[in-house]
C-alpha cells in the first residue's frame, strides 16, 4: 500500500510541473540565451589580438608594447654583451697560442694530435725546454704576462709523472710482470733559479722508467692584464692562467703525444685606475637592472594571462557540459593555453637569470661567462622567435604558423621512428668502420658524419677514404654508405617534407573553404558582434556557479 502511495504521489508532482506557468518558463529561458551569448562574447574576446582588444574594450595593448620594447633593449644589451665577451675570448685564445709557441719545442700551427715525440731523448729535452722557457720568462714573452704569488712567495712549476707501481716487460719474450696500480712523483721548480746543465737527472733529480710510464704533466701558472677592454672604457680583467702540458703515454706504443691545455681564471684586478671608466660602467649596471624590471613586468603580466587562460578553460568545460550535455576534447582545453605566453614565460626567466650574472660579471664577482652566454644567447633567440606571433595576425602569415602547429605532434611521432633507424645506422658504424676512418673513430664523431652525409657534405671524402682498406671493409662501407644516403635522402627527408606539406595544403584548404574544426571555434564563430560594436565593454564576466544551474 505504501508502495502505491509513493506511485500516486510522484505522479501528481509530475503532473503539476508540466503545468508550469508560460510566464515563469520564458523568463528562464530569456535569462538562459542571454547567459550563453554573453559567455559566447567573453569566449570572443579571449581570442581577439591585442589591436581588436583595444577596438573592443578601449584597454591598451600593455604586453605587446611591452614585448616590442624587451626586443630592442635585450638585443642592445645581447650585443653590448657580447662584444665583451669576443675580446675575453680572443684574449684567451691568443694567449693559448702563445704558450703553445714559448713551451712546446719547435712546435707549428698544426693539429694537436700531430705533436709527438718518439725517442727518450726527445722526451727529455722538451721537458727540459719547458722548464728552460719558464724559468726565463720574463726576458722572452712580449706580453704583460708574469709569475704567480701567494703570500709573497711565486709559485712553483710543478713536474708530476705517473707510472704503474712495478713492472717487468718482456715482449721478445712475450712475458710481462706488472702491478696496475698507478704511482704518482712531483717535484717543484722554482722561477728564476737557472738550471746549470740540460741534464735533467743532474739538476733537480728526475728520471723517467719509459717501460713502466704512463704520463708526465707539467703545471704552472701564470698571471696577466686584459688591456683591450681599457680601450672601450671598461674595467680590466686580470686573468689567471693554469697552464698544464701532458705527455701522454699511456698507449705504450712508442709515441707519446704532447698536448697544452690552458684553463683561465678570471679576477677583480687589487688596484687599477682608469680615467672615464667608472661612469660608462654604472650606466651598464643601470641598463641591465632596467631589462630585469622590464622582463619581471613582463613575466608578472604574462603569467596571469596564463591563469585567466586557466580559468576560462575550466568555466568552458563546465557550461558545455551543463547546458549541452558535452564533453570537452583535451585539444580544444588546449586552445585555451597560449603557447606564446609560455614562450615568453621561458625567455623572461632565462633574461633575468642573464643580466644578474652579466651584472656580477661586470662587478668582477662572478666568471661565469659560458653560462652567461648560454643564459642571453637562449633568451634573445626566444623573443625573436616570439615576433611570429605578432605576424599571425596577417592572414597569409597566420597560414604558416597553423600549419607548424597542426605539423609539429606527426613531427614529433616521425622523428622518433626515424632516430631509431638513424641511430641503428650510428652504432653500426661505430664498431664496423671505426677501426679504419676517422670520422667513425668515435659515436660522436658518427652522428655529425651521417648528419653532415644527410645535408650532402664530405661525401667524396667520406668515400674516398676508405680505398685503401681491406677489401671486406670496404665493400661493407660501400654498402653502409649507399644503403643510408638512398633511405635518409631520398626516402627520409622527402616524407619529412610531405608531411609539413600536407599539413599545410589541409590548413589553406580549411581557411579558403571556411571550415570550423572544433565546436569551441564553432561556438565562438556564432557570435556576430564586432570589437567596435560596444557590446564588449560592458560585458560581465560570471562566474562557475552560474554554468551549474539551468
Amino acid at each position: 500500500m505504501e508502495k502505491e502511495e509513493n506511485r500516486r504521489m510522484t505522479r501528481k508532482n509530475d503532473s503539476h510541473s508540466d503545468r508550469v506557468s508560460p510566464c515563469l518558463f520564458y523568463p528562464m529561458l530569456t535569462e538562459k540565451k542571454t547567459l550563453v551569448e554573453d559567455f559566447r562574447r567573453r569566449l570572443k574576446y579571449f581570442f581577439m589580438n591585442p589591436c581588436e582588444k583595444y577596438r573592443a574594450r578601449g584597454r591598451k595593448p600593455w604586453k605587446l608594447m611591452l614585448q616590442i620594447l624587451k626586443i630592442a633593449i635585450i638585443t642592445f644589451q645581447l650585443v653590448s654583451f657580447g662584444l665583451s665577451n669576443e675580446m675575453m675570448v680572443t684574449f684567451k685564445e691568443e694567449n693559448l697560442m702563445v704558450f703553445k709557441h714559448l713551451f712546446l719545442k719547435e712546435y707549428k700551427d698544426q693539429r694537436v694530435d700531430r705533436y709527438a715525440v718518439y725517442t727518450k731523448t726527445d722526451v727529455y729535452d722538451h721537458i727540459y725546454y719547458v722548464i728552460d722557457r719558464f724559468i726565463n720568462l720574463q726576458n722572452l714573452t712580449v706580453g704583460n704576462h708574469a709569475y704567480e704569488k701567494i703570500e709573497g712567495e711565486y709559485t712553483p712549476l710543478t713536474l708530476c709523472q705517473e707510472f704503474f707501481r712495478k713492472g717487468s716487460i718482456s715482449p721478445g719474450n712475450d712475458t710481462f710482470d706488472i702491478d696496475p696500480h698507478v704511482d704518482k712523483e712531483c717535484i717543484s721548480v722554482y722561477p728564476l733559479e737557472p738550471l746549470e746543465d740540460k741534464t735533467l737527472s743532474r739538476d733537480i733529480n728526475f728520471s723517467l722508467d719509459f717501460k713502466r710510464l704512463l704520463s708526465v704533466n707539467i703545471y704552472l701558472t701564470l698571471k696577466a692584464i686584459n688591456l683591450q677592454t681599457v680601450r672601450h672604457h671598461e674595467l680590466p680583467d686580470c686573468y689567471a692562467f693554469s697552464i698544464i702540458i701532458m705527455f701522454d703515454n699511456r698507449a705504450n706504443s712508442g709515441r707519446i703525444k704532447i698536448n697544452l691545455e690552458n684553463n683561465v681564471g678570471i679576477n677583480e684586478c687589487k688596484d687599477w685606475n682608469v680615467a672615464s671608466t667608472s661612469g660608462k660602467n654604472n650606466h651598464l649596471l643601470l641598463f641591465d637592472s632596467f631589462v630585469i624590471l622590464a622582463c619581471f613586468t613582463s613575466l608578472i603580466l604574462c603569467t596571469r594571462s596564463v591563469y585567466k587562460g586557466s580559468q576560462l578553460q575550466f568555466h568552458y568545460t563546465a557550461f558545455f557540459h551543463t547546458y549541452f550535455g558535452k564533453t570537452v576534447s583535451w585539444s580544444e582545453r588546449m586552445e585555451f593555453v597560449n603557447g606564446w605566453y609560455i614562450l615568453i614565460i621561458v625567455s623572461d626567466t632565462l633574461t633575468i637569470a642573464g643580466s644578474a650574472l652579466k651584472i656580477g660579471i661586470q662587478t668582477k664577482d662572478l666568471t661565469n661567462y659560458d653560462v652567461c652566454s648560454i643564459l642571453l644567447g637562449t633568451s634573445t633567440m626566444l623573443v625573436w622567435v616570439g615576433v611570429i606571433r605578432y605576424l599571425g595576425f596577417f592572414k597569409k602569415y597566420n597560414i604558416l604558423i597553423l600549419a607548424l602547429r597542426a605539423a609539429f605532434p606527426n613531427v614529433i611521432r616521425f622523428s622518433c621512428c626515424a632516430g631509431l633507424i638513424y641511430l641503428g645506422y650510428c652504432f653500426c658504424g661505430w664498431i664496423v668502420l671505426g677501426p679504419y676512418h676517422e670520422k667513425f673513430r668515435t659515436l660522436d664523431k658518427v652522428t655529425e658524419c651521417l648528419f653532415s652525409l644527410i645535408n650532402g657534405d664530405d661525401l667524396y671524402s667520406t668515400f674516398q677514404k676508405m680505398r685503401e682498406k681491406r677489401y671486406m671493409v670496404w665493400l661493407f662501407s660501400r654498402l653502409y654508405l649507399y644503403s643510408f644516403l638512398s633511405l635518409f635522402i631520398y626516402m627520409v627527408l622527402s616524407l619529412f617534407i610531405a608531411l609539413i606539406t600536407d599539413t599545410y595544403e589541409t590548413i589553406k584548404q580549411h581557411q579558403k573553404d571556411r571550415v570550423l574544426v572544433s565546436q569551441l571555434k564553432a561556438f565562438v564563430a556564432e557570435c556576430r558582434d564586432q570589437p567596435d560594436s560596444g557590446k564588449y565593454k560592458i560585458d560581465k564576466e560570471p562566474t562557475c556557479c552560474c554554468y551549474c544551474f539551468g
